[in-house]
């Protein structure tokens, strides 16, 4: 299984670490750390020579909870400048935006990917997917905004609801051109929906499976950690590590994080204790 990004086809046969690069004063847990564009291009360089990531999701607004929306102008401001030295260090690079005049000039700059909250259901997204050849995306489920969507977690089945939201986005994306090889799924852990909704999410996120795509998930630092640990936000790697094994284990090949490093020695672990498992299969087979 391949995931065809505008650069570099990337090899999911293994699970890959998505480096988050925050590029905002106000982002949930990481708010300011790299909000000038030299410590956020400091921030991509250590994450992918020092911690491992395999690629980088870099984004200029805040999709917290209640968070205010940018002016395109304001977002392209943060992005740009990281997004230039970003594409230089060999790895895919990826632009964290709703807005598509954003996903416009960073496909023009050379990124590799969008990664969209909102599925590109905003005018003009979809056409701008399918006007380059190759860009990867990434489609997510929520509902709302940022300012809403803690109140529209009303569902009958959030497994199902999800899938089928999904499943429609994928389509609507394929409609127009933009081939099935360019796109992964994200069912949207901690948007609109509460810490029940998310557990069952994981429990059965195997089943989204069946849309026979590849799936990316964000478990790092959520609100559904803390309330199950009693952790703040600083205090959530150890329950993110293990959100991110079982999301791998119930089928994710994409594991977006905060905290690189830890997350790949977590997927060196299951990796190598995975190929074991095949090659004493193979032997007794043989």
């Amino acid at each position: 299984m391949h995931w065809q990004t505008a650069r570099f086809q990337i090899d999911l046969s293994r699970p890959r670490v998505m480096g988050i690069v925050n590029l905002t004063p106000d982002s949930f847990s990481d708010g300011g750390q790299h909000a000038s564009a030299e410590a956020g291009i400091a921030h991509c360089k250590r994450l992918v020579e020092e911690e491992g990531a395999d690629m980088l999701d870099v984004g200029g607004e805040s999709s917290r909870p209640g968070a205010q929306a940018l002016s395109d102008d304001e977002e392209w401001s943060r992005v740009a400048p990281v997004l230039a030295r970003a594409v230089q260090l060999g790895v895919p690079i990826s632009i964290d935006t709703c807005k598509p005049e954003l996903m416009r000039r960073a496909l023009l700059e050379g990124a590799d990917i969008i990664n969209d909250i909102h599925a590109l259901e905003r005018p003009g997204a979809l056409e701008v997917l399918a006007q380059h050849p190759t860009a990867g995306v990434c489609l997510m489920h929520m509902r709302g905004e940022p300012q809403t969507m803690q109140s529209l977690t009303d569902y009958v089945n959030v497994v199902a609801e999800v899938a089928a939201y999904l499943q429609v986005r994928a389509l609507a994306a394929q409609a127009v051109g933009i081939g099935a090889e360019r796109i992964v799924l994200d069912p949207g852990y901690g948007f609109a929906k509460t810490t029940e909704q998310n557990v069952t999410l994981l429990a059965r996120q195997a089943e989204l499976l069946s849309l026979k795509m590849p799936l990316l998930v964000g478990w790092s630092r959520k609100r559904t950690l803390g309330d199950l640990t009693g952790r703040p936000v600083a205090e959530r790697l150890a329950a993110g590590l293990a959100a991110a094994l079982a999301a791998i284990e119930r089928g994710a090949v994409i594991v977006r994080t905060h905290d690189v490093a830890p997350t790949v020695d977590v997927i060196k672990i299951w990796q190598a204790l995975r190929d074991n498992q095949r090659l004493n299969s193979e032997g007794q087979e043989s």
